[in-house]
């Protein structure tokens, strides 16, 4: 996230400049971050849902779809996301449209 928000320093400046608030381009940032995260879960769960068939005679004492472990686990992962993408979001917010719109 902290690279892409590199690349559109630009694009996030002229949307300062033309009205934009800090916590438009905050929500805009989390937004796209989110999207990602919520899909990467997604694909996640439903591949370790049917990958749990190779793994069941390794699991001792827990079903192999428990449903604690995969909601504890995939809130730990929208966690860790929310704050690799909170960073660079609250770094953007700090822009400068002029300096943005100089950047090369």
């Amino acid at each position: 996230m902290s690279y892409a928000v590199t690349q559109r320093t630009q694009e996030i400046g002229i949307r300062m400049a033309l009205g934009a608030g800090a916590g438009d381009v905050l929500k805009l940032i989390l937004r796209n971050g989110l999207a990602l995260t919520a899909g990467g879960v997604v694909i996640g769960l439903a591949g370790a849902f049917f990958l749990t068939r190779l793994l069941a005679v390794l699991l001792f004492g827990v079903q192999p779809t428990d449903a604690l472990t995969f909601a504890t686990v995939s809130v730990a992962l929208i966690t860790a996301a929310l704050a690799a993408c909170y960073l660079p979001a609250r770094r953007a917010t700090k822009v400068d449209p002029l300096v943005a719109l100089r950047y090369e």
